[in-house]
């Protein structure tokens, strides 16, 4: 009787425990942006600081912000595409000399390598892209798509990124993601693009929440 009893009770223990939802189960069950995914990411991203549209004169460029919240977010590396082309420029000016690059095809040079946040090195993107799953391309909207700077970036590493997904992102202050998106497909034909995000440009420093969701959204 006594082995009976005790054969009831430790069986009643193990089926409390199975269904107490340790929170060992519950953290493993949890889906965030940075831990529902093994793939390693990297944005490639140009931002313009100095005077922008709606939001005055900044220190940051507004895309920087949306993929300084990326790298925060899901642990991505990062690659700034620079240029000194359009430094110190006014808007007036700027628009005109982005119009013009876009009219012929101009191809600004840049520069820019890759930024690893957990070592706080930076590295050779040639010599570290087989590294990334996962691209995420973003930038302004001018004159209907990416700045013609970011186009020279896709003809020099197009080739580099085969069978890589692309999510391209954008700001803009009223374009949404104009082109941006059919124009990366056909810069990266042996890429899967998805996932495209766009923001305002006015919203981003406030808009850390909204880029979170976007990213909890994403499959890939």
């Amino acid at each position: 009787m006594k082995l009976r009893k005790f054969i009831l009770l430790t069986a009643t223990l193990l089926l409390a425990t199975a269904c107490s939802g340790k929170p060992a189960n519950n953290q493993q069950a949890s889906t965030t942006a940075k831990n529902k995914t093994a793939k390693k990411a990297l944005v490639v991203f140009f931002s313009h600081a100095g005077e922008n549209y709606s939001v005055g004169n900044i220190a940051t460029g507004n895309t920087k912000v949306v993929a300084n919240y990326i790298s925060d977010i899901i642990g991505a590396d990062q690659f700034e595409i620079t240029t000194n082309k359009y430094d110190g420029m006014d808007y007036k000016s700027l628009c005109d000399l982005a119009k013009k690059e876009q009219e012929q095809g101009l191809m600004p040079d840049f520069k820019g390598e890759v930024y690893q946040p957990a070592t706080k090195k930076k590295v050779s993107l040639t010599e570290s892209i087989h590294q990334y799953d996962v691209i995420f391309i973003g930038g302004p909207v001018w004159w209907g798509t990416y700045p013609q700077v970011m186009f020279s970036f896709f003809k020099k590493h197009a080739g580099q990124f085969k069978d890589k997904t692309i999510i391209p992102f954008t700001t803009h202050e009223g374009s949404g993601l104009g082109s941006c998106v059919s124009d990366v497909k056909k810069a990266f034909p042996d890429c899967k693009v998805t996932g495209e995000f766009c923001i305002a440009g006015h919203d981003v420093r406030k808009g850390r929440a909204t880029v979170e969701k976007w990213l909890n959204g994403l499959t890939y």
